[in-house]
């Protein structure tokens, strides 16, 4: 967790000088999708659909800017051939409340430019599914979640007028299981469609 605070107060004061420097501001909705995966290191996963909706904002011009976004997202992953864990098909799925500050560079003319960004995501989970109960103390300490969870976000995108587009890959970098036991952190890649408001 100290590191958690730590990396948010580095990014918030890089953000910060950004915004001192660079007076601009944008703020807009967003919504798009997740292709997720949560990485283990003694399970076979595949890739689970899911959603994000939520707010952003943009300090910045001249080339530089800070992005600060809130959003819910889904997330998760499929155990198709798990046997060391689960038996069958099974699915594990997340809701959370996502958070990254982003720092990044745009190139183009004010209605059309060419974004790339990255910066560190906190994640806190709010809900999650999971498939049902099993006799297994493994099962249960490789459903023993944190309540959140570390990552980076780094990607490209466009703005033409007042809509976004955005491409980006999340790895993470805390593992999320609260044991230990089990390697597991999530990594997904991110399509949105965004609408500056003003």
């Amino acid at each position: 967790m100290k590191k958690i605070i730590l990396f948010m107060g580095v990014m918030l004061f890089a953000g910060a000088t950004a915004m001192a420097q660079l007076p601009s501001f944008d703020l807009g909705i967003k919504a798009g999708l997740n292709v997720s995966k949560l990485k283990s290191d003694v399970a076979a996963e595949d890739n689970l659909t899911g959603f994000q909706a939520g707010v952003f904002a943009r300090f910045g011009g001249a080339g530089l800017y800070f992005q600060p976004e809130l959003y819910l997202g889904s997330k998760g992953s499929s155990y198709p051939t798990a046997a060391q864990v689960y038996s069958g098909d099974e699915k594990i799925n997340f809701t959370t409340l996502d958070l990254p500050l982003l720092i990044g560079t745009k190139v183009g003319p004010g209605a059309f430019n060419v974004r790339f960004m990255a910066g560190p995501v906190v994640s806190f989970l709010l809900d999650k599914e999971e498939p049902v109960a099993s006799a297994s103390q493994d099962v249960k300490d490789f459903r023993n979640y944190k309540d959140q969870a570390l990552g980076l976000q780094a990607g490209a995108g466009i703005d033409v007028s007042k809509l976004t587009f955005d491409v980006r890959y999340e790895t993470g970098i805390s593992n999320i299981n609260k044991t230990d036991k089990y390697d597991q952190k999530t990594n997904l890649w991110h399509l949105s469609l965004g609408y500056k408001i003003f």
